[in-house]
């Protein structure tokens, strides 16, 4: 769990409607993040249901979003974090998300696009904003946003309401505090002379230095 996810994810919490159940997806709390990639906190007296694909801290059912053993429509909010990557059928699991919601429900997404290789237990994707958009056509109404470069972000989020719920309200409300979060967290690592200087190095030279050691290393 990333901190700037954290964030955003309290933005969301504080701007829309949560309704219950809360199920989160890729809840598992990996070792050195058990407290801090707990987002029950942010959804206090809520029903909440922490599911992953393998059982451990965080997870209260294990369920595939490949085909997840939930009747329709009977989840209020539906929450994944960075999770869309290691998902194999991504375009199947956000049906099935969809099937599960109830009608004028709410998934809200985050996943990577300019990141490492990570596995968990496996990496296959990167989402650009129009990957994420192409995910969820089966809803209603949706936004879509970044941070990081325009033509290369680090990080790519959404939110999708199921039904004829539009919520401009809620949709008023969460993208001012959206832009300033976008602002803050425009480097990946946060604010300094060093991580600034990200900004203006091509994206192809990112992680040169890295990969030229490696390479220097196996000679």
């Amino acid at each position: 769990m990333r901190e700037s996810i954290r964030q955003i994810v309290k933005i969301f919490a504080d701007t829309f409607p949560v309704e219950e159940p809360i199920y989160e997806f890729g809840a598992l709390q990996l070792p050195g993040f058990e407290d801090f990639a707990d987002l029950r906190s942010f959804f206090t007296g809520k029903s909440y249901v922490g599911c992953d694909m393998r059982e451990g801290r965080g997870v209260d059912k294990v369920l595939n979003l490949h085909e997840i053993a939930i009747p329709d429509e009977t989840v209020g909010t539906a929450i994944t974090c960075d999770t869309l990557e290691h998902v194999e059928f991504p375009h199947k699991a956000l049906l099935e998300i969809h099937r599960i919601l109830k009608p004028g429900g709410v998934v809200f997404l985050s996943t990577v696009l300019d990141f490492r290789i990570h596995d968990s237990p496996a990496d296959y994707w990167r989402f650009t904003p129009d990957g994420l958009r192409s995910l969820l056509r089966p809803f209603s109404f949706f936004f879509v946003g970044s941070a990081g470069r325009e033509s290369f972000p680090h990080t790519v989020i959404a939110i999708g309401v199921k039904g004829s719920n539009f919520m401009s309200d809620s949709l008023e409300r969460f993208l001012p505090r959206f832009e300033e979060w976008k602002k803050a967290w425009i480097n990946p690592k946060g604010k300094s002379w060093k991580n600034s200087a990200y900004l203006f190095i091509p994206p192809v030279l990112l992680g040169l230095d890295r990969r030229i050691a490696k390479l220097f290393k196996k000679s």
